[in-house]
């Protein structure tokens, strides 16, 4: 037994993070302390002034553990990394791992290219963005090439390297083709240029040269090119649309504020990149309402910017204790300077005030959307207990595909609904292991196997220790099982069930000759469905999400096997070498494509090793 006395008696006077663990040992919160001996020992003092949520873990609770640090700012880094290792139950959770779209140009390079990406990194390239809205990023690319004629390729290109014949792109018109020589370092840079004032807004001069030179073909009657640059200046004014002016300045900022109703909190973000407004994130909070105040403001901006790609300047919040060490902490992450401020007249008070406002209509729109959500869910759910006549609603239900191809990589998914609603935290995949072949009933056989026998020894081992049945990962089972599917994997799935005493209904979910849900199969009878009932659209649902989850995990170890094979069959390529290659190219086309002196500027590869990989790919030619 954890002897609490004992342990908050020694705890140190020093920074440091602690963890706390429920009775199966797993961590349920992580925090940071300044001085572990009375942050800590709050917890289990006098509890009439937690909130609900401290008040609730507090007594899940079995012991904790501390690390201690040389300073507060360690203690803060330390606790970002453990919580998004572990993501602890009563820890404020955001989308760590969502890296948000940005523009890139690799002003690096002697011939830049323009292209979306995710990520950031020390390249000297330069970023535009965040954007929240990936179809507009998208729109912009494609306005910006039909305005500038930039290369696409991922080609090593070099004043000096032999030069290769042009690609589609140089004969209708989107590009210089820079190589085949057509065109200068000099003159290429001066597009670039041009792109770089039109992502950063400074558009003018851009369509003043435009409309001149459209001006000029118009008198000399060419009226084609006239229209062709007319055309570029309409691109031009869509991506300035698509940025809202809001603040007459330069800067990249964030502004974050919440709005809080008698239960949940609505934090929004507003992105302004070079004063306009690019996009927007929001995040709902359920029953953190008691838990409003500058610690949730906190643990906002420690979750949100230890997760994102990109930390502005400039931060405006509507109230901190803690913004020294954020700012020391941020500033770190950014290499510059990071200020988080507290505006209290102004332009910035008028914009974190529409912050709030815009938190508020979205917390209002999300309960509306939740509530008909539910009755919609409601009323399919019911009218799968009218159509099988059960006695009881199906709270939760449990599907089940394979995917193969002629019997490799075969794999099995499982996907879960409650309550009408997809619960990903409880979908499961499975590598199947004793089946060899395309054999789906036996495939399906071992999955349910796996799954129900694991829940039944969950279920022992839970009322052995008298834990709660929700810790387990198998140990809840379904109201109703549906199988992608007709008699043939409902038959193998009712043999498992019976061999294990498990009483669940079981269906099959069966498709017409158009590959579209007709139906469902139970008790051997084909059951047909009305096509625009509540029910057939939650089947169809349904069918669609277990079919895309397995077939993305099969996907996932095919193009792993496949990626793997091809570069581990080469001499003198090893792993490190082979991540570089992979790096570097981005693709096995690219590494086959490329020359010796393009090999050899890949990191630790050698002439010996570049020699390796061009006989490898002429030999398999």
């Amino acid at each position: 037994m954890f002897d609490f006395e004992y342990q908050l008696k020694i705890l140190p006077e020093a920074p440091g993070v602690y963890l706390m663990r429920n009775h199966l040992g797993e961590i349920i919160y992580v925090g940071k302390a300044k001085i572990l001996k009375n942050r800590v020992r709050q917890y289990f003092q006098t509890s009439k002034n937690h909130s609900v949520k401290v008040k609730a873990m507090v007594k899940n609770i079995s012991e904790f553990e501390y690390i201690v640090t040389d300073s507060e700012m360690e203690a803060l880094i330390l606790e970002c990394n453990l919580i998004k290792k572990h993501s602890p139950r009563y820890n404020i959770l955001l989308k760590d791992d969502k890296h948000y779209p940005f523009i890139k140009i690799t002003i690096n390079e002697e011939f830049p290219r323009v292209f979306v990406t995710r990520n950031i990194a020390n390249d000297g390239g330069k970023y535009f963005g965040p954007y929240t809205d990936s179809a507009a990023v998208y729109t912009v690319i494609e306005l910006i090439k039909k305005i500038f004629p930039l290369r696409t390729c991922k080609r090593v290109i070099k004043e000096g390297l032999p030069y290769t014949r042009p690609c589609l792109n140089y004969h209708i018109g989107l590009c210089k083709a820079p190589c085949a020589g057509y065109i200068s370092r000099e003159d290429y840079g001066k597009i670039i240029k041009g792109t770089v004032e039109l992502l950063s807004g400074k558009d003018s001069n851009i369509k003043g040269d435009l409309k001149k030179k459209m001006e000029i073909e118009a008198e000399l009657l060419e009226f084609e090119k006239a229209a062709i640059i007319r055309d570029k200046i309409f691109a031009i004014d869509k991506i300035t649309e698509k940025q809202k002016i809001i603040i007459g300045n330069c800067e990249n900022e964030d502004f974050i504020n919440l709005f809080v109703d008698e239960k949940d909190v609505c934090i929004q973000v507003f992105f302004l990149r070079d004063g306009k407004i690019v996009g927007r994130e929001h995040f709902i909070l359920n029953d953190e309402a008691d838990e409003v105040g500058s610690e949730l403001i906190e643990d906002f901006v420690k979750r949100f910017y230890g997760g994102t790609a990109f930390i502005p300047k400039n931060i405006y919040v509507p109230f901190i204790n803690e913004s020294e060490i954020l700012k020391e902490w941020l500033s770190l992450k950014k290499e510059s300077k990071v200020s988080i401020k507290i505006p209290q007249k102004g332009e910035k008070k008028k914009t974190l005030d529409m912050v709030e406002n815009n938190a508020k209509i979205t917390l209002e729109q999300f309960k509306i959307k939740d509530k008909q959500d539910k009755e919609i869910h409601k009323i399919a759910l019911q009218e799968i207990v009218d159509l099988l006549e059960l006695d009881e609603t199906p709270e939760r239900i449990e599907s089940y595909d394979i995917s193969n191809i002629m019997g490799v990589d075969s794999v099995g998914s499982m996907v879960v609904f409650e309550d009408g609603k997809p619960k990903s935290s409880d979908y499961r995949r499975f590598k199947l292991k004793s089946v060899i072949g395309a054999n789906d009933y036996d495939s399906m056989r071992e999955i349910l196997e796996r799954r129900f026998k694991r829940g039944l020894h969950e279920v022992e081992q839970i009322k052995e220790r008298n834990l709660e049945l929700s810790k387990g990962k198998f140990c809840i089972f379904p109201d109703l099982i549906l199988m992608d599917g007709g008699k043939g994997q409902v038959n193998v799935a009712l043999e498992v069930l019976n061999s294990l005493n498990i009483n669940i209904p079981v269906c099959g979910m069966v498709k017409d000759d158009k590959h579209r849900t007709r139906g469902l199969i139970y008790n051997n009878i084909e059951l047909i469905m009305k096509g625009n009932a509540q029910s057939m659209h939650l089947i169809t649902r349904i069918q669609d999400e277990v079919h895309r989850f397995a077939i993305t995990y099969h996907r996932t170890l095919r193009d792993k096997r496949t990626l793997y094979s091809i570069l581990d069959n080469i001499p003198n390529i090893g792993e490190k070498r082979r991540r570089e290659l992979l790096k570097k190219f981005g693709s096995i086309d690219n590494i086959k494509n490329a020359s010796q002196e393009e090999l050899m500027e890949t990191p630790s590869v050698d002439s010996k090793a570049a020699q390796c990989v061009l006989d490898y790919f002429k030999k398999s030619k």
